[in-house]
């Protein structure tokens, strides 16, 4: 005979219950996740770009985490301004977790590699030369490659200043990620 009125262990949680204190802002292109970024932190919200789980890609492989409790307020604004998510989604341990937008990897101890979407910047460690960029396929990388290699990272500007793409965008990112790891 079943038991219909079983006891669930008490170590059990309700998926009812589970607390949700971040959120995800999805969106149909790349460039509106950038203005939005830029809106939300000028705002003094505590965001930051990611790449969504795979079930809410739109074809921009970019969304914005923020906090759950700040989810109408930032949408009224993000409306006001006539830049609405597609979707506002709670992030859950459920597989709705984002992922890493930005990575690194150390080669030799000598070389330090950021990772940004499919834009991958190494520099030497010891001499800050930027010794390598690579991936994107926007029309604006080999430009960026070419005013950046084997310059300093204090000498160039930074790809956001230069370029205009996705790719320029996700170049930035690493950029900026160096300079906090290693100095400029």
């Amino acid at each position: 005979m079943k038991n219909w009125f079983k006891n669930k262990k008490k170590d059990q949680k309700s998926s009812k219950t589970e607390e949700v204190t971040r959120g995800l802002l999805v969106f149909s292109h790349p460039t509106t996740v950038i203005s939005v970024e830029e809106i939300l932190r000028d705002e003094g919200y505590d965001i930051r770009v990611v790449s969504p789980p795979p079930s809410y890609r739109t074809g921009c492989d970019l969304s914005v985490e923020f906090p759950a409790e700040e989810a109408a307020e930032i949408t009224e604004l993000l409306t006001s301004l006539k830049l609405p998510p597609l979707d506002v989604v709670p992030i859950t341990d459920k597989g709705m977790q984002p992922l890493q937008f930005v990575r690194s990897k150390e080669f030799d101890g000598k070389y330090l590699m950021i990772r940004a979407a499919n834009m991958k910047m190494t520099v030497d460690k010891r001499t800050k030369v930027i010794v390598n960029i690579s991936g994107g396929g926007c029309p604006d990388v080999p430009y960026l490659a070419t005013e950046m290699l084997g310059r300093r990272l204090r000498d160039v500007k930074s790809p956001g200043e230069v370029g205009y793409s996705l790719c320029a965008y996700a170049l930035n990112n690493s950029y900026e990620e160096i300079i906090k790891a290693i100095g400029d």
